[in-house]
């Protein structure tokens, strides 16, 4: 029997991951070019080394179990650096177009909603289930596929990883060369009621400490979240069930927590909308393999 081509053991992930990273590499040099970006050697270095993951990943899915893992959740691994790095390319660009956000907010919703709300409605129950939402960014995008890992639908897990680092790649791309800093950095921060519960308190704390400037438009808190929850609604409804509430609320606390400009949450959900439908387009005209046993469930079925 043959063996297959390494070349064909790339997977779509392997290939947006490799796709998203030449485009990050000439951002920066572009950055370098144009504005003398500093620790430009360090971002070329780590470029090389997370494309060397790329090339070894279908190796390491052929290596055993742990093999198996790291080849299949790389990217979602690698999630944070890429964050970071975005911060580093839109700060060193020297310009934002929040001004231009700014007045899409208002011909679409009528003032800056970003700005009122929080200032209006200064409710701390609300506040405090909002921002508890907002926290749960990371648990969200990550139990989708973990929870499905774990109970053995490794083909689910892989779609959503796909389908989340896909979206991811997406935003950042726009990020690198559309940079809108949002309402966290254009306006002053509400002192209220409503900001002194103790989620709010923590999410500010944590973005002082690790937020990316430049990352607002679409947001990818949106579209990540929507679309892992997504994901796990078409493969495990339960899961998705229980994801939904939170995922429900990070969307109104983008915009309550004046993280995110009202538009940027639409977009994330547009962006979000199209990629859930793009996936379900794939795997309709996708070969279906039979389901066996609990875990073997088609694409599509739920528990």
């Amino acid at each position: 029997m043959a063996l297959k081509p390494l070349w064909r053991e790339y997977t779509a992930v392997d290939i947006a991951t490799g796709a998203y990273i030449a485009v990050a590499t000439g951002a920066v040099l572009n950055a370098f070019r144009s504005e003398g970006i500093r620790g430009w050697p360090w971002l070329l270095t780590a470029h090389a080394l997370i494309l060397a993951l790329v090339l070894l990943a279908p190796r390491a899915r052929n290596s055993g179990t742990i093999g198996r893992f790291l080849g299949d959740w790389y990217p979602m691994l690698l999630l944070p650096a890429l964050y970071g790095e975005i911060g580093v390319l839109t700060l060193s660009a020297g310009f934002q177009n929040d001004l231009l956000i700014q007045r899409l907010e208002t011909w679409v919703f009528g003032s800056q909603i970003s700005y009122r709300w929080i200032r209006e409605s200064p409710n701390q129950v609300v506040s405090w289930v909002l921002h508890a939402c907002y926290l749960a960014y990371y648990p969200i995008l990550y139990a989708s596929p973990f929870a499905l890992w774990m109970v053995g639908r490794r083909d689910a897990s892989r779609h959503t990883i796909f389908a989340v680092m896909a979206t991811f790649y997406l935003c950042y791309v726009v990020f690198l060369f559309f940079p809108v800093a949002g309402p966290r950095y254009a306006f002053d921060g509400a002192h209220n009621l409503a900001t002194e519960v103790g989620p709010a308190r923590f999410a500010a704390w944590l973005l002082d400490r690790g937020d990316s400037w430049g990352a607002a438009f679409p947001s990818s808190h949106v579209a990540a979240s929507v679309v892992a929850t997504g994901m796990a609604l078409r493969y495990w409804r339960r899961l998705g069930l229980l994801l939904l509430p939170f995922t429900t609320g990070l969307i109104l606390a983008v915009v309550y927590g004046q993280f995110h400009y009202a538009v940027d949450a639409l977009a994330g959900l547009i962006l979000a909308a199209m990629m859930l439908g793009i996936m379900q387009t794939a795997e309709a005209t996708a070969p279906q393999r039979v389901a066996v046993g609990d875990y073997g469930v088609e694409p599509g079925s739920s528990v």
